[in-house]
């Protein structure tokens, strides 16, 4: 229920300034104004600017339903079963509209307390108290441009805690994906969960094997490339999510905890933080060959030492862990595709003679496994001299590249050979 003793902090005494709010945010929210409707700015967008962060984006909560503000806005369309809402674009911007939402309609749920339609709307008060964080339900009101708290969200952002509204463990039933939140906004804002959230996830985090994996594949995205990948990870791993999201990868963290599989997951994580910091592309496919690279490394040394060749073994390993995985987070396969190239293109890696290293790096997939290559040397899982090698084949010229292919070491044992055409025997005359 919402309470009685809300917070409304005047202009005068908190930062939020309508100059670090975007241009597209200020028309909804004034045009919705100016037609009597009831408009804040409402969740991350407050919350960060609270904390004299730039928003990624920003939301709206209204008075106005859902059909309303697709009549004010030509430029917006209505989305979503579960919660109906509207998305307003302005160019590259979408401004995410939502309706104010009333008490939970029991009719809604299913036997195990998730919400499966929560279309009830209500006040502002109500509306607070759905949200799931209290950071996160704090209100910047157009009207008068005040900061409105109505569970005790701002002493939570004064102390960095992380703390779900309501009972921690219907909430998470009602959408078990909140789990996942909790170790991100913990991540992305370096806060504690506060012991009654954090309590409930050791029994529950089984639910999430019930959420779609296209939709965990979004929240994994979520965690690992927004600039805060590593300390996802460790609160993850901490909670004990990261097992549910990637078993196989679990599996061999635990054998090896403090090994170069760990290594390479979190240097791998390390680049990929930096590379957001720096306002570079970020390849979901990398990420992905990072987080599986090792339970598909062990399984196929497991095949080889069972007589396949190396190639064989890389290929139905890869087939095998990526079956398991998609059953948990799925990986479109404009992901997965790219993934599977660079495992098979590190085998590749290890030809050095003849035609095959210049092939390689006409390769349209090479570079990304050439990464790959110096990731793996970097914790000593491969060959730092092999490495080496390829970066001196990249930066020298054309004889300096014949010069090194001719003295580089033979191919290994069980490299695919070149199969010879025969030579058709043309037919004679008489025939």
């Amino acid at each position: 229920m919402p309470s009685d003793n809300h917070t409304i902090i005047p202009r005068a005494d908190h930062i939020v300034s309508r100059s670090s709010i975007s241009e597209g945010a200020l028309k909804v929210l004034y045009r919705l104004h100016n037609a009597d409707y009831r408009a804040c700015l409402v969740g991350g967008g407050v919350r960060d600017l609270l904390l004299g962060r730039e928003p990624k984006d920003f939301d709206v909560a209204t008075s106005a339903s859902p059909d309303e503000v697709r009549a004010l806005f030509r430029n917006s369309r209505l989305i979503g079963r579960r919660f109906r809402l509207a998305h307003v674009r302005f160019g590259n911007e979408i401004i995410e509209v939502a309706t104010f939402r009333g008490a939970a309609d029991e009719a809604g749920e299913d036997d195990q307390g998730r919400i499966l339609r929560d279309n009830t709307w209500g006040s502002i008060e109500e509306d607070a108290v759905r949200r799931d964080f209290t950071v996160n339900a704090l209100f910047y009101d157009i009207a008068d441009f005040s900061v409105l708290d109505f569970v005790g969200g701002l002493d939570d952002l004064k102390a960095g805690v992380l703390r779900l509204i309501g009972d921690p463990e219907r909430r998470y039933r009602e959408d078990a994906v909140r789990m996942l939140r909790a170790a991100r906004f913990a991540a992305k804002l370096g806060f504690r969960l506060h012991p009654d959230t954090e309590a409930p996830i050791a029994e529950l985090r089984s639910l999430l094997g019930d959420i779609p994996p296209a939709r965990l594949f979004e929240e994994t995205l979520k965690l690992f490339l927004n600039g805060h990948a590593v300390q996802s990870y460790e609160h993850l791993r901490h909670l004990g999510l990261f097992e549910i999201l990637f078993p196989d990868t679990e599996k061999s963290l635990a054998v090896e905890e403090q090994g170069f599989p760990r290594m390479l997951v979190v240097r791998a994580l390390e680049g990929t933080d930096a590379r957001v910091a720096e306002g570079k592309t970020v390849t979901p496919a990398f990420l992905f060959a990072a987080l599986l690279w090792e339970p598909v490394r062990v399984r196929s040394m497991a095949l080889m030492a069972a007589g396949e060749p190396e190639l064989v073994a890389l290929q139905q390993a890869t087939d095998e862990v990526l079956m398991r995985q998609l059953s948990r987070v799925s990986i479109p396969k404009r992901f997965s595709q790219p993934m599977r190239e660079i495992f098979m293109l590190q085998a590749r890696f290890t030809m050095r003679r003849g035609k095959r290293p210049m092939r390689l790096l006409s390769h349209p997939r090479f570079r990304a496994a050439y990464d790959f290559l110096l990731l793996r040397a970097a914790v000593g899982e491969a060959e730092q001299e092999l490495a080496d090698w390829w970066t001196q084949l990249q930066e020298t010229d054309g004889p300096g590249q014949a010069a090194l292919i001719s003295d580089a070491p033979a191919d290994p044992a069980g490299a695919p050979k070149k199969k010879r055409r025969r030579r058709r025997r043309k037919k004679s005359a008489v025939e």
